[in-house]
């Protein structure tokens, strides 16, 4: 009870913080593992052995050596394409041999080896298109403020945007990256507020709008899990109207949105490629036990943020090294003060920036985060 109680002291906090972390806003808007793919199709069954010269002599070819049949891999995350299917059978009856009985057709060769599936852990060079890919639709009914998608999610309208790029094609597969606003902020706020669209001008932007928490603001509080089942009810949607890559999923957002695209990198870690939570915490995501599916992240906090302590952001950073796998050694990075965490998992790196500075964005944090999601393109 004493945890719950800290949890609301704080977002009581960011409450009466909602006038400054607005102005805030204001200002600043001037992935995989690949799992072993199930076994894979029998390959055909190999040739027929030549019979032996016609003498009185010779027994049947005999069989090639064993090889184990394979199937076409499966995909274990959504994100993620498939292996390789199996291979052609290549066992070939090695011919008769001049023996002292007559002479015989060798028997069939045996299975052929499978092909492999994809279980190389590392990133995914091919992405997996989207259901909408495709499609007769090229417009987006809510780019522009004012004018809103609508879901009903657990009985609640929600509403958010939905941006592509200038010329985009039903054709081509393109990135997927969510927006998540601050605490009394909206997502007519977030459609700017992190600078990204001209940062990542081929990609498809996803501007959700909070529901209110406590009468203090729109927000994410998640309660039941709402938020999260708002967010796959939107990536759906969308992922059936326009072409995704589905390898290349992404979501960022600051305070109250930092703390969303958090809960994302811990329950839907299967789907998302990314996430860059800013001056964020875990209070979308109490339950989060850091044993998910791995996730990238870049993440910054302020080291004199007095609305979500740092020590919050920290514990934050800290789940998804764990899942990660990640060590605890750093290697500086660009820009400063940003380190490296080392020994994560290869194509799962974890970059966490503490800056000299309160609850807000970097001076440096929309052409890094921007950067970020960019090397997994």
């Amino acid at each position: 009870m004493k945890a719950m109680h800290n949890i609301c002291a704080t977002l009581a906090v960011l409450a009466l913080h909602g006038a400054a972390c607005s102005s805030h806003s204001k200002e600043s808007s001037n992935g995989s593992l690949r799992t072993a793919g199930a076994s894979g199709t029998a390959g055909s069954a190999g040739k027929v052995g030549t019979a032996a010269a016609a003498t009185p002599t010779g027994i049947g070819g005999r069989v090639s050596a064993n090889a184990t049949a394979g199937m076409t891999a499966t995909t274990s995350r959504a994100d993620r394409p498939s292996g390789g299917t199996g291979g052609s059978g290549s066992g070939v009856g090695a011919a008769g041999r001049n023996m002292v009985e007559p002479a015989g057709a060798g028997n069939s060769g045996a299975t052929g080896s499978a092909g492999s599936g994809n279980i190389d852990p590392g990133t995914a060079t091919t992405g997996v298109a989207s259901g909408g890919c495709g499609s007769t639709n090229t417009t987006s009914p809510c780019e522009s403020k004012g004018a809103t998608c609508k879901l009903s999610v657990n009985s609640k309208d929600r509403t958010y945007y939905v941006q592509l790029p200038k010329n985009y094609s039903p054709t081509k597969q393109y990135p997927l990256i969510f927006q998540f606003h601050p605490w009394g902020g909206s997502a007519d706020q977030a459609l700017t507020m992190y600078q990204l669209n001209s940062k990542i001008p081929e990609a498809i932007y996803v501007t959700p709008q909070g529901l209110d928490v406590g009468g203090n603001g729109a927000g994410w509080a998640n309660t039941g899990g709402e938020d999260i089942a708002f967010t796959k009810a939107m990536l759906a949607d969308v992922q059936g109207k326009y072409c995704v890559n589905n390898t290349s999923i992404f979501s960022t957002g600051f305070s109250y949105g930092g703390m969303m695209s958090f809960a994302i990198g811990c329950e839907m870690s299967d789907v998302f490629r990314a996430i860059a939570p800013m001056s964020g915490s875990l209070y979308s995501a109490i339950g989060c036990k850091g044993t998910g599916p791995h996730i990238a992240m870049w993440g910054s906090h302020g080291t004199s943020d007095n609305v979500v302590p740092l020590k919050d952001g920290q514990a934050g950073r800290d789940k998804i090294l764990m899942q990660n796998h990640c060590g605890t050694t750093t290697t500086p990075v660009d820009p400063s003060p940003c380190v490296k965490y080392e020994g994560c998992d290869p194509g799962y790196e974890v970059t966490w920036c503490e800056w000299d500075g309160p609850h807000g964005i970097p001076s440096f944090g929309s052409a890094a985060v921007a950067a970020f999601f960019k090397s997994f393109l």
